[in-house]
């Protein structure tokens, strides 16, 4: 138990190694699974409570027990360890949507999820292997917060429209702001990568550096809520016609 909760590193992580293609497979097993059950997911029924309320233990536990092992390992620091990151803040606005339903956390929480997520799963800065705490952690945590942004809009009436697009963009560029030229150098910390790119190979190394790399990040982020908005239409025009 020791060493599969403890800071050792005895099995290193390998991208796309059988254990990190199982966990992806599983990830889009879940997803076509909860777009294939889109319809009986907006009735109040036993099945979509037992989602809803299952996602929301997995977010709580997921970051309680993730400060807990970096507390008993004596490794929490203000600098990583805060849920300040984007998948952090959508665990964060994840649980309050699943509890509130609030229409904007839950737009909110649909646009900055589903995309970061996935992307943190196929390129995870992980060190840790199959055989400790933090492996498994870092993927039921992902997986569960992409889960949960796709959930919220099929389990609802809460409609995505241009309108909450920039809305949501306009929000993430205020915390991106409040980050980028408070918290970072206020804590000397990363967050939201916007002091240094990951230290993985992540698609952000493709934005450049300088200023030219936040003018590429905001375009990328507007990109993909476009691009989620362009989803939710296809799938909402789908489901009318049948």
């Amino acid at each position: 138990m020791s060493a599969w909760f403890g800071p050792s590193i005895h099995e290193t992580f390998i991208p796309f190694s059988l254990s990190h293609n199982l966990m992806l497979a599983l990830y889009f097993i879940g997803i076509l699974w909860m777009i294939m059950l889109r319809k009986e997911l907006k009735l109040p029924s036993t099945l979509s409570q037992t989602i809803r309320w299952s996602f929301f233990i997995l977010l709580i536990l997921s970051e309680f027990t993730y400060q807990w092992w970096a507390a008993v390992n004596d490794v929490w620091n203000l600098q990583e360890h805060m849920p300040l990151h984007l998948c952090g803040v959508a665990s964060i606005t994840g649980m309050l949507s699943l509890l509130t339903y609030n229409k904007r956390l839950v737009r909110f929480t649909f646009f900055i999820g589903i995309i970061p997520a996935f992307l943190a799963l196929i390129t995870p800065e992980l060190y840790y292997g199959y055989d400790h705490y933090r492996f498994w952690k870092f993927f039921i945590h992902h997986i569960v917060i992409s889960w949960t942004g796709l959930y919220l809009i099929l389990s609802s009436s809460i409609r995505i429209t241009l309108r909450s697009v920039i809305q949501s963009f306009m929000y993430l560029v205020f915390y991106a702001c409040v980050i980028g030229f408070i918290i970072n150098p206020l804590l000397d910390s990363n967050y939201l990568y916007l002091s240094n790119k990951p230290t993985a190979s992540t698609p952000l190394d493709l934005l450049g550096s300088g200023f030219s790399y936040y003018i590429n990040l905001g375009l990328v982020a507007l990109t993909v809520f476009l691009l989620l908005y362009g989803c939710y239409r296809f799938f909402q025009k789908k489901t009318k016609a049948s």
